[in-house]
C-alpha cells in the first residue's frame, strides 16, 4: 500500500489508525505474552489477496508473520500455537469476531485438497479436492467494503440466546448438538428471527458434513447443489447477503456447466465462489458485464486451486545478517 508504521515493543497495542499494521503487531504481542523475545524487525509485506472480502487476507499476513518469527529466532512452536497466536492477534488483540478456520486452513492445507476442521476438537483432515473438468473460481462482487462486525455481533448473541432456550429441554455446548427437530419443539419459545438464524447454523452443519461425504466420492454436481443451497441460507435465514452477491450467484447458477455457487467471507459485500466448467467462461462473461451494467460495479473473477500450506522461502539474503 505504499505505506509504512512503527512501534516499539513497549507500544504494542491496537491502534485504529494502523490499520493493516495491527495485525503484525497482534502476533508480535501475541509471542511476548508466550514469553518469547526478539530483536528488532524490518518486516516487508506483499500480496495479491484483495483484502476485506472474506479471503483470509489478514489470517495470511498473521500466519506469515508468526511463521516468519518462529524461523528467524528458531522459537521452539508447534503448528497449532503458530495457527493459536495468529488467531489471537485478530480476535483478543484487534477483537474481531473470529474463528480460527482461516489461519488453520493456511497452515495445515495440502495441495489438492479440501481441509475438514472440526472446531471443537481441531480434528482436521485433508479431503483429496482435484477438480479435473470444473475449476475454482472466485468473483469479487467489488461492492464497497463495509464493517459488518457489529451485524455478525448481534446474529451470534440472538444464536447464544436461542441455544440458552434450547438447552432447558436437552444439554448441548454449541448449536452443533441440536437437530431440526429440537429447533421445532421450541417454536414459541423463541422469536422467528432467532429461529431462522439457528435453523442456519444447525443445516449448515449438516451441509457441511454432507459436503465432506461429496468431495470424498468426487460428486461435484451434488457438491455444487450444496453451495446453492447454503447461499439461500445465508440470503433468507441468517440474512448476510446483498442483492449483488444474489445476482452474481443466481446467474452463475443458470450458466450450464455451472455446478453451483455461494457468497463467502462474513456477508454484505465481499466475493462469491462457484464451481464451474472452462467452457462455460464465455457466457459467464458475458454475465458480468450485465452486471456492471445493472449495478455499477465491475466484478473480477480468478481460477483458484487448492494450494498447499503456509511455508518459508528464503532469499539469497544471509540469514546470519
Amino acid at each position: 500500500m505504499g505505506e509504512r508504521k512503527k512501534t516499539t515493543i513497549a507500544n504494542l497495542k491496537y491502534k485504529r489508525e494502523d490499520r493493516w499494521a495491527n495485525y503484525i503487531k497482534g502476533v508480535l504481542y501475541e509471542f511476548i505474552q508466550l514469553g518469547y523475545s526478539f530483536k528488532g524487525l524490518d518486516i516487508t509485506i506483499s500480496g495479491d489477496i484483495p483484502p476485506g472480502i472474506g479471503l483470509g487476507s489478514s489470517a495470511a499476513v498473521g500466519v506469515a508473520t508468526a511463521m516468519a518469527l518462529r524461523e528467524l529466532f528458531d522459537f521452539d512452536m508447534t503448528g497449532i500455537q503458530v495457527v493459536q497466536t495468529a488467531y489471537l492477534s485478530e480476535s483478543a488483540f484487534i477483537g474481531n469476531t473470529e474463528r480460527l478456520t482461516d489461519q488453520f486452513c493456511i497452515y495445515f492445507a495440502e495441495e489438492n485438497s479440501a481441509v475438514f476442521l472440526d472446531v471443537r476438537t481441531l480434528e482436521y483432515a485433508n479431503i483429496p479436492f482435484s477438480l479435473s473438468e470444473y475449476k475454482l473460481i472466485i468473483t469479487n462482487s467489488n461492492v464497497p467494503v463495509i464493517n459488518s462486525e457489529d451485524e455478525i455481533k448481534d446474529r451470534i448473541e440472538e444464536c447464544q440466546k436461542c441455544l440458552t432456550v434450547l438447552n432447558s429441554k436437552k444439554q448441548g455446548s454449541s448449536l452443533r448438538d441440536f437437530t431440526q427437530s429440537d429447533l421445532e419443539q421450541s417454536i414459541g419459545m423463541l422469536t422467528e428471527s432467532s429461529r431462522r438464524l439457528c435453523l442456519h447454523v444447525i443445516d449448515e452443519n449438516q451441509r457441511v458434513l454432507d459436503g465432506k461425504k461429496q468431495l470424498e466420492q468426487k460428486d461435484y454436481l451434488s457438491f455444487g447443489k450444496l453451495l446453492n443451497r447454503s447461499h439461500e441460507s445465508l440470503r433468507d435465514n441468517f440474512e448476510v447477503s446483498c442483492p449483488e452477491l444474489d445476482w452474481l450467484v443466481k446467474r452463475a447458477a443458470e450458466i450450464d456447466g455451472c455446478s453451483g455457487s455461494r457468497m463467502a467471507g462474513p456477508g454484505f459485500c465481499g466475493c462469491t465462489i462457484s464451481l464451474m466448467k472452462e467452457d462455460s467462461f464465455v457466457k459467464y462473461n458475458e454475465r458480468l458485464e450485465e452486471y456492471d451494467r445493472i449495478f455499477g460495479f465491475q466484478a473480477e473473477y480468478f481460477i483458484c486451486e487448492p494450494a498447499g500450506r503456509a511455508r518459508v522461502i528464503y532469499s539469497n539474503i544471509n540469514r546470519d545478517l
